[in-house]
């Protein structure tokens, strides 16, 4: 099977970069964390106070990102009232290694956030917004974590077997070579990709859902998002898609912070 794991390395090979830019750059009032993860490890954030009484938003960036991702919406949401926290998730940014990230250890890293949060005494509802692989993380951790109330995703994945399976048609990877390096790492690793996929986790949460999506998204079809949507609760889940926007830059689109302020004040009141 060493063609299986040399296949899973080239999968999983990223380059690591830490942030270059800080909340520092738009005079934006920071604290630098560290927040204890669930396997002895720390992630690394950015902690920027509004108001001890203030509901706070977790930010979440993507693959292969780091939390300067979140800037654009660090930048929209600081005047707006909210505390925020945006971090590293493991293995990416500065924050400690894991072998093997998938959406599942992404949805981990926020509920450590979570934790970390309600031991500094937040008791109070918790507002997720993630990105692509980090909006797959924070729907799942809603589903695990009942003080997550209000989640807004930006291209999220539906499942990380249809990521695979829509990266490998892309460079004309044979179907069924898919299905069999999915029951490999089940074996090999036991990664269980049906328990960490968050199509098959929304449904248990009782947060609020604005799935945000780009009409041309080519790296996570738009498809994800009506997967997502249609396995969420339909009085909860609302989608929006955005017309002649990809993956990376849905919140260019003109009114993109007048609907995330407008869902926000519904769901997560200041």
């Amino acid at each position: 099977m060493k063609f299986l794991d040399s296949l899973i390395d080239r999968m999983y090979a990223y380059e690591i970069v830490p942030h270059q830019v800080t909340p520092e750059k738009y005079n934006i009032p920071f604290q630098e964390v560290l927040i204890p993860a669930n396997d002895g490890g720390t992630l690394y954030g950015w902690h920027i106070p509004a108001s001890p009484n203030a509901p706070t938003i977790i930010l979440l960036h993507g693959w292969s990102r780091n939390l300067s991702r979140t800037l654009p919406y660090i930048q929209a949401l600081h005047p707006l009232g909210y505390n925020l926290l945006a971090f590293d998730t493991r293995n990416h940014g500065s924050s400690s290694a894991v072998e093997r990230p998938t959406v599942g250890t992404f949805a981990q890293d926020v509920v450590s956030v979570v934790k970390f949060l309600r031991l500094q005494g937040n008791t109070s509802s918790i507002g997720a917004l993630g990105l692509s692989v980090g909006g797959g993380g924070v729907i799942n951790a809603a589903g695990w974590e009942d003080q997550i109330r209000s989640v807004i995703t930006i291209g999220a994945i539906s499942h990380p077997k249809a990521v695979m399976k829509f990266e490998f048609h892309k460079r004309h990877i044979p179907s069924f070579l898919a299905s069999l390096l999915f029951g490999y790492m089940r074996r090999q690793y036991g990664l269980d990709f049906d328990a960490i996929a968050p199509v098959n986790n929304i449904r248990k949460s009782q947060a609020e859902f604005l799935l945000i999506h780009g009409e041309q998204d080519e790296t996570v079809p738009v498809e994800q998002a009506h997967a997502l949507f249609e396995a969420g609760n339909p009085e909860k889940t609302h989608l929006w898609v955005i017309p002649e926007k990809g993956h990376s830059n849905c919140h260019t689109y003109p009114q993109f912070f007048d609907k995330v302020r407008e869902f926000l004040e519904k769901t997560l009141p200041v």
